[in-house]
């Protein structure tokens, strides 16, 4: 299939025409214009990773697991480790994006500056070109209207050929006429050969402009490709390093052993291998102790309390208590005799 190419496909039937080259300068704004959005976009994509890079790195210096031991809290340890070096990783993404949104002004900018060149050498011609173009149209009407005064100039000395003195007069006017009329064909012709080197040198100048612009817009189109691929790759790569860092978590939380972790909690922090006696009972009464097993408290909805008596005395016999009774009386009976005595 054959190419199609610029120089080929903007052309206008008119000669003052720039529609086809004003097509090619409008679909190069539109392409600075591309260009200028895609550095806002990677600008706005590197602030992102920026601020993200430097949130992950303070949420890495933070406390996470301090209070914990053995082989989670040496798992925890590399978890933090990681994530800082995943936040400098982004933030060096970061400072790739910039350095790829660098070279995409820069391209922009040099793109700009030859196609300004191009524009006012064009601009100049088109300006020219229709001066000259105008200039050529009106002597063309003053080359027009003298060869019509020189045939009505003529027509009248064919007319009048009875009086020899107003012939005389017309003779003069005719050829008048006829000298301004080759003065005009001369500066009209004069005006059109000058029109059609501008025209020559115009076409050249237009099939130029027309081969830089395609190029630049090739450069431009490749050049905004490359950049958003390399801008992909950055961003996959970036998932193969935080992936790698990831993968070092991983390994550690591997050698994470739970019962390790649980018999060193128990050797460090061990309080004793002994669980408390019971309690013992002790009789009021009797002072005997008593090991009882632990009784569970009565349900709480319970409508029984149940009530401890206190201890039953001994039974003794008639005879006995008559007995300690007679002993009891005479032993105050001596108590008050003795009393008595010391107060004579």
């Amino acid at each position: 299939m054959k190419q199609l190419h610029f120089k080929d496909n903007f052309w206008s039937n008119e000669l003052t025409s720039t529609v086809g080259y004003d097509a090619i300068i409008q679909y190069h704004n539109e392409g600075k214009r591309t260009c200028k959005e895609v550095e806002d976009f990677m600008k706005a994509r590197a602030g992102i990773e920026e601020k993200y890079a430097k949130d992950l790195l303070g949420l890495s210096k933070k406390v996470c697991g301090h209070s914990e031991m053995n082989t989670l809290k040496r798992s925890l340890d590399v978890f933090k480790l990681q994530m800082e070096h995943v936040s400098l990783a982004h933030l060096q993404l970061a400072q790739s994006m910039r350095e790829e949104v660098r070279k995409l002004e820069e391209f922009r900018e040099k793109q700009k500056e030859a196609r300004k060149k191009i524009e006012q050498h064009m601009d100049a011609l088109h300006k020219q070109k229709a001066s000259q173009f105008k200039k050529t149209m009106d002597s063309k009407k003053i080359y027009e209207q003298k060869c019509r005064d020189k045939e009505e100039a003529d027509q009248n000395v064919y007319r009048n050929t009875n009086n020899p003195k107003h012939i005389e007069k017309l003779n003069a006017k005719a050829q008048q006429a006829k000298l301004n009329a080759e003065e005009a064909d001369r500066l009209y012709q004069q005006n059109l050969s000058t029109l059609g080197n501008i025209r020559d040198e115009w076409l050249k100048e237009h099939v130029y402009s027309c081969e830089i612009l395609e190029k630049q817009a090739n450069d431009r189109i490749n050049f905004i490709r490359n950049t958003v691929w390399s801008h992909l790759n950055l961003l996959s790569q970036q998932s193969v390093t935080s992936d790698e860092l990831y993968e070092e978590v991983r390994k550690s939380l591997e050698q994470c052993d739970i019962q390790e972790d649980i018999e060193h909690f128990v050797t460090l922090r061990r309080t004793g291998d002994k669980p408390p006696a019971p309690l013992v009972y002790e009789n009021f009464y009797s002072g005997h102790r008593t090991t009882h097993a632990p009784r569970m408290p009565p349900p709480v909805n319970s409508t029984f309390i149940q009530r401890r008596e206190p201890p039953q005395l001994q039974e003794v016999p008639v005879e006995m208590q008559s007995i300690q009774l007679c002993k009891m009386l005479a032993t105050v009976s001596s108590g008050t005799s003795a009393t008595a005595s010391k107060g004579m």
